[in-house]
């Protein structure tokens, strides 16, 4: 019986250390491997024929070797991208080694025969367009805040005439320059009268700021439910501009059609997990309290206070335990 935990994902991934340490506390045979390492230190042999439709062979790292047959579960986090293996190379061999490697160890490892993805890279790529996030939830009955996404500053002019307040969010964070750094722009209010024709140039979001009185962070792993009021010092309009280590946090309780809600929401796209924001206005008693923002189907959790319990919460489905989806 297959028993093996594979965690793909890069060397330094702090929230997939934590799942690594506790299944190696429950004595669960675990590899892990960042696809981008193919080469030496990543070798690869699999074959499938007629008559046996499942993929066999091996997969060697520098510290482990996994039969492919003998994976149960793959934790899909942050794995390097391809193309940074052979960022030496010209353009055209970078692009077609990168889409070799893409195309075939990434198609192995994304079809490994009756294996629990956590979450699965294609349902993550279902789920990252906030567009059909935002569709999604309205469909399920979520109250989300009134949105516009364009390139025309007419269009986005009278937009922001109808709303007291506006807010424009990117739909990705930036990419990585050429030294290899990565940045964010934040959520910030925006004025109509700085709208102008090079908003042509690309897609924008835009939305009517919610007058909330809190942020929530509702993370959901198989059945199980964690949220988290989330507070910065200063008030900011997007918490996650300052200094993590400076929010403060207080357990909550998410009201049941909400939470059944973000259920339906995982089940619809294929994911076992997800990290949901809101925007809380009055107490959050009541469902209609709840704006939702969007979820975010490979978020990060170790920061918050129950780490822990999340933690646990992804062993045991990757386990096997149960706790997944239905």
């Amino acid at each position: 019986m297959a028993s093996t935990v594979l965690v793909v994902t890069a060397l330094e991934d702090v929230t997939a250390d934590r799942v690594i340490a506790a299944l190696n506390e429950r004595e669960v045979p675990v590899a892990r491997v960042d696809p981008a390492d193919i080469g030496p230190a990543l070798t690869f042999a699999a074959h499938i024929e007629a008559g046996t439709p499942t993929w066999g062979g091996r997969l060697r790292t520098a510290s482990r070797e996994v039969e492919l047959g003998e994976v149960a579960a793959v934790y899909y986090r942050r794995p390097t991208p391809y193309a940074a293996r052979y960022g030496h190379l010209p353009p055209q061999q970078r692009d077609f080694a990168a889409a070799e490697a893409r195309h075939g160890l990434g198609g192995i490892l994304n079809n490994l025969h009756g294996a629990t993805y956590v979450n699965h890279p294609a349902a993550i790529t279902r789920a990252d367009f906030k567009p059909a996030q935002l569709q999604r939830f309205t469909e399920l009955g979520l109250t989300i805040p009134p949105t516009l996404v364009t390139n025309d500053a007419e269009a986005a002019r009278k937009f922001a005439a109808e709303h007291s307040r506006v807010i424009y969010k990117t739909f990705r964070g930036l990419p990585r320059d050429e030294d290899g750094h990565t940045g964010a722009i934040w959520a910030q209010r925006v004025d109509l009268d700085t709208f102008d024709d090079t908003l042509a140039v690309t897609a924008h979001l835009f939305q009517a700021e919610i007058p909330k009185t809190s942020d929530v962070r509702v993370t959901v792993v198989g059945r199980r439910v964690f949220a988290q009021h989330v507070a910065a010092p200063d008030g900011a309009l997007d918490w996650r501009r300052g200094n993590w280590d400076d929010l403060t946090h207080a357990p909550t309780t998410v009201p049941a059609p909400v939470e059944a809600a973000l259920h339906r929401y995982l089940d619809s796209f294929g994911l076992v997990f997800g990290c949901f924001d809101f925007a809380l206005t009055g107490d959050g008693d009541a469902p209609e309290h709840w704006t939702a923002i969007e979820c975010n189907s490979n978020g990060q959790w170790g920061w918050l206070p129950d780490a822990p319990a999340i933690t646990e919460a992804f062993a045991d489905i990757l386990e096997g335990k149960g706790g997944g989806r239905p």
